[in-house]
């Protein structure tokens, strides 16, 4: 008798485990038995970092857009904010028949950075979205597709922008040291018209050995090489990889400085590159290595946009002629009372400067309203000071560090900074721009 209860028991917990197993969703990467083919997570960069905005589900048959509902689907540990069809693993205004259903997710989402930065530490995480058709899907030709019940893991990225560049490195024949460099080409070149080339220089935060990581950090980067900004000029976008120290908190530039500058070089003779418009732009400790750059060879770049950086003032009196554009915040007390010394000794040198005070939490239009009336003011040095306050998003702590790091995610998204940047061209009369 007691054998008996005994096997019984044993069939009991068989037969719960096994309906859990087939209750329960499994987590796939490849879909088996199942209409859909795969699942592509997309991401974008914002100023705060790479975030996995979309997640394109392919099926084997057109899918119906009007008659597709958000309902139908569930992505874990993120909000679906839109749902629609289209003929490509892309986003798209309005959706259309085709066999990718993409799925957009809140920008808004806790989990939706893959670059996450506080102060110099960084955390990089694998752009992953796991989907769960939980509705019926219905065919361009009228046949239901019922829920599937396995939990689908993306087998596909496509990462916005930052896959149109090129990861390439640099052989410094001076010090024999390697540069690595990420280089957008336009997508039209042509060798018998003459291109732009924009620098940016990221800060220290982003040293690393993995050559995008300064793609994904934020717009530095990236804004310059997006459909919307090639549209209006297009232009080649470098942007090093530093794997060690460029500058130190003695205001000193390493090896870097030159090398950087030869890579330059190096870049211009092989491409139909305009020398009168090579600008550089960089953050914090990049904007220091632009500034250092510009000081020992100051005929080399057009003109600069500064962002969250300082140097020695009595070396910047040199740069008193040029035509810069120079942000930081005003509770990023070192930036802020480091470049104020650096204006005041510009100043005595014979700069003009325009002064401004900004609100960081302006809207496009005030914003691109104080871009015109500082370039109408003609004179060749704009100095914009982001006010406290202004600058650090709700949740962090408004210090030092909140505000410095915060300021390039609102400078390098302010449109008409961009815009003045390619106006700029060597020889030209610096008081007018």
């Amino acid at each position: 008798m007691k054998r008996s209860l005994s096997t019984l028991a044993v069939l009991i917990m068989l037969t719960m485990i096994l309906n859990a197993c087939a209750f329960s969703p499994k987590k796939q990467v490849t879909p088996d038995g199942s209409h859909i083919k795969s699942v592509t997570a997309i991401t974008e960069v914002f100023g705060d970092g790479q975030k996995l905005i979309a997640a394109a589900v392919e099926y084997d048959k057109e899918i119906d857009n009007a008659k597709l509902t958000a309902a139908a689907f569930s992505v874990a540990g993120r909000s679906i904010t839109k749902a629609y069809v289209n003929n490509a693993a892309a986003k798209a205004l309005q959706g259309k028949n085709g066999r990718y259903v993409i799925l957009e997710l809140s920008e808004a989402d806790k989990n939706a950075l893959t670059f996450i930065q506080q102060g110099r530490t960084k955390t990089r995480k694998e752009p992953k979205v796991s989907v769960q058709q939980t509705g019926d899907v219905i065919t361009a030709a009228g046949e239901s597709y019922t829920p599937y019940p396995d939990v689908l893991e993306n087998n596909k990225v496509i990462n916005l922008v930052v896959d149109d560049f090129k990861q390439l490195e640099y052989e410094d024949p001076k010090t024999g040291k390697t540069l690595k460099y990420n280089l957008f080409i336009p997508k039209n070149y042509n060798e018998n018209k003459s291109y732009p080339l924009v620098t940016f220089i990221h800060d220290a935060g982003a040293t690393s050995d993995v050559t995008d990581t300064t793609l994904i950090q934020g717009l530095g980067g990236v804004i310059w090489a997006t459909p919307s900004e090639q549209a209006k000029r297009e232009c080649f976008v470098l942007v090093p990889q530093y794997s060690d120290q460029i500058v130190n908190d003695k205001l000193e530039a390493t090896a870097y400085l030159d090398i950087t500058v030869d890579l330059i070089n190096s870049i211009v003779s092989q491409y139909n590159l305009n020398k009168n418009r090579l600008y550089v732009t960089g953050q914090a400790g990049g904007a220091m290595l632009a500034i250092a750059m510009m000081i020992k060879y100051p005929d080399f770049f057009a003109a600069p946009l500064l962002v969250a950086g300082q140097w020695e003032p009595r070396a910047m009196t040199v740069l008193a002629k040029k035509n810069m554009w120079i942000i930081v915040a005003e509770g990023d007390q070192k930036a802020f009372s480091g470049m104020n010394a650096g204006i005041a000794r510009m100043e005595t040198a014979g700069a003009k400067v325009s002064k401004a005070i900004w609100n960081g939490q302006a809207g496009e239009e005030e914003l691109a309203s104080e871009v015109r009336r500082m370039i109408g003011e003609g004179r060749n040095i704009k100095y914009t000071v982001l006010k406290k306050g202004t600058v650090v998003p709700a949740g962090q702590a408004d210090d030092a560090d909140g505000n410095h790091i915060n300021i390039w995610r609102i400078a390098y998204a302010v449109e008409g900074l961009r815009d003045w940047l390619f106006t700029q061209a060597k020889g030209e009369n610096v008081h007018n721009k």
